[in-house]
């Protein structure tokens, strides 16, 4: 079974730094070129224009192709470690794949679809993306508890717990302020009017 291959644990590492690489690369060009202010800019925001767009829509694909490689991993590993502890059930380890599935298709969504080009299908993909990868991380914290102590220190299912509530509580903020905003451009100057949908 491939989860029992060694070196698959490389994959979540290439995931976490491709990851990283795509926002700071998209980042750093969005600077240089003077479409974003350097400090705290909004994530889409450093990939809608080109040449960064461009380059922040394919390697967010590719972190959505690593993330789903990487949760198929994670559930052949608790269907592998649940034939001799039966810990969790068959159809929750494949609910929780199938979150996680969700969530990477939302990013695909966001990659795809620029905040201005196409706000609505843009605001959706991050939607699916955020819900699903919060359903999926408390999923997997909850598994990670019912493997304890055989496949599972407590101390990890507490970190993975504490990750699920903070993104819990982030969740909610996001839903609300995204939904009192409305973007049409980037650029705005204080003395500009806003135009109300």
């Amino acid at each position: 079974m491939l989860c029992c291959m060694p070196g698959v644990a490389f994959v979540p590492a290439l995931l976490v730094g491709w990851s990283s690489a795509a926002f700071i690369i998209s980042y750093v060009i969005a600077v240089l070129a003077g479409h974003v202010e350097p400090l705290v800019p909004y994530i889409s925001d450093t990939g809608t224009k080109p040449p960064e767009s461009g380059v922040f829509g394919f390697m967010i694909n590719i972190s959505a192709l690593l993330a789903a490689i990487t949760m198929y991993i994670r559930y052949l590993l608790i269907e592998k470690q649940n034939e001799s502890s039966h810990f969790v059930r068959s159809s929750c380890n494949m609910f929780t794949l199938c979150m996680g599935l969700m969530g990477c298709t939302g990013m695909g969504i966001v990659a795809t679809f620029q905040e201005l080009a196409v706000p609505s299908v843009h605001d959706i993909g991050a939607l699916v993306a955020f819900g699903s990868g919060v359903v999926y991380i408390t999923l997997q914290s909850i598994i990670s508890y019912k493997s304890c102590p055989r496949w599972n220190t407590y101390f990890v299912c507490h970190i993975r717990m504490a990750i699920s509530v903070i993104s819990c509580i982030a969740f909610i903020p996001m839903i609300v302020f995204a939904s009192k905003i409305s973007m049409t451009k980037i650029d705005w100057t204080p003395g500009e009017k806003v135009k109300s949908y």
